[in-house]
């Protein structure tokens, strides 16, 4: 039979019901009293689990706790950007990213670089923009030092990289413009590549966008198909496509057979390239659902397992990483508000760092996922 979401909803309802009767009062479960940590069952198929994280939140020791005990990788959320980095000539300051590099390999943890190059002038530092490079040669100079020295910092412990993020406009399906290929013209992209290979030989190398599923990312998915299908003809080093898996231009029931087929079908295209998928910054945008917070959690827990029992059947998708586990230190926060107001409930752990069902759900889908460890 089918999985449906109609079935998903069923089942975590009976199961948040009968926790609820177990509980004095009916409170919700403390942590670590429902299933077996993330990371295990995700390690049981051959898939890494995970989160991003920022430096301040190692002072939170409620945060860490759910970190340590779900998680077997972490990304950071912006300590590893340019715009960290190196905000202006000179200097680099790898502070930020080194704490959460000794938090890693402190507590045994891998963890993946976000991002070398973020191909988009909004998140570029202002003196990149301002750069007017006199030759290609000059460009290619300040990109390649520049990623040599970072993707070789932590060479042999980040396993894996996010060289280029959102190069691709998702209004015209090109690559954006910026002073880099004002300058070096699209093979800014390849050369990013193949420098980060250079640096980090040992290292998985990721194109990162948020093309979705949703109705309106048609071009978007297309221009990504296109760039992928000429860095593999060009012999570009990359290895996996990181779907980023935020849900934001429309409201999960808008997953439906339709949107579902045609997602899989842009799946398809990228693993037959002989890519694997990397799940990059999962979470689930409520801003269009109604206000009960049972209602949003039943219904953001049918659709986190009907996507990742889909993108779980592929064989080709190794790691899920959350965009953060608590739903107030998440970005959705701020990122298209409810006009109601309240508290959106993105993630997989309430703000009084409480499990919810959508982590009932991601661990019923890892229990699901077919094994990919031969």
């Amino acid at each position: 039979m089918t999985f449906t979401r109609r079935h998903a909803l069923a089942l975590m309802s009976a199961s948040a019901a009968a926790a609820a009767c177990a509980m004095p009062g009916g409170d919700v479960p403390r942590l670590g009293t429902q299933t077996a940590p993330l990371k295990a069952l995700a390690a049981a198929k051959g898939i890494r689990f995970g989160t991003a994280i920022a430096p301040q939140q190692l002072d939170d020791p409620k945060y860490v706790e759910i970190v340590l005990r779900d998680c077997a990788v972490i990304v950071a959320d912006n300590a590893h950007k340019m715009y960290v980095i190196q905000p202006e000539p000179g200097e680099l300051n790898f502070a930020p990213g080194d704490k959460l590099v000794a938090f890693a390999k402190a507590n045994g943890l891998g963890m993946r670089g976000h991002t070398l190059l973020w191909q988009h002038s909004q998140w570029l530092p202002k003196w990149v923009n301002e750069t007017q490079f006199a030759s290609r040669a000059e460009a290619e100079a300040l990109l390649g030092n520049y990623i040599t020295r970072v993707a070789s910092h932590d060479a042999g412990f980040i396993y894996s990289w996010d060289v280029v993020n959102e190069t691709i406009d998702p209004e015209t399906g090109g690559i954006r413009e910026t002073s880099l290929t004002r300058a070096m013209g699209p093979e800014v992209i390849d050369f990013a590549f193949r420098t980060a290979h250079a640096a980090a030989p040992s290292a998985t190398l990721a194109y990162n966008d948020y093309m979705s599923w949703e109705p309106s990312h048609e071009t978007h998915r297309d221009g990504v198909l296109r760039l992928l299908e000429r860095l593999r003809k060009n012999d570009v080093p990359i290895h996996a496509l990181g779907i980023q898996s935020h849900s934001n231009d429309a409201p999960p029931s808008a997953f439906n057979a339709t949107q579902q087929r045609l997602w899989r079908n842009f799946v398809d295209e990228v693993v037959g390239m002989g890519l694997d998928v990397y799940l990059t910054e999962f979470d689930v945008n409520d801003t269009q659902m109604a206000p009960g917070i049972a209602g949003r959690d039943r219904e953001m827990a049918a659709y986190t397992r009907d996507y990742l029992d889909m993108m779980f059947n592929y064989p080709q998708t190794k790691d899920l990483l959350i965009w953060g586990m608590v739903d107030n230190q998440n970005w959705l926060q701020g990122f298209k508000p409810r006009e109601d107001g309240i508290e959106k409930r993105p993630t997989l752990y309430d703000s009084q760092y409480r499990p919810k069902l959508m982590r009932d759900a991601v661990a019923s889908a890892l229990k699901s996922a077919p094994d990919r460890r031969a």
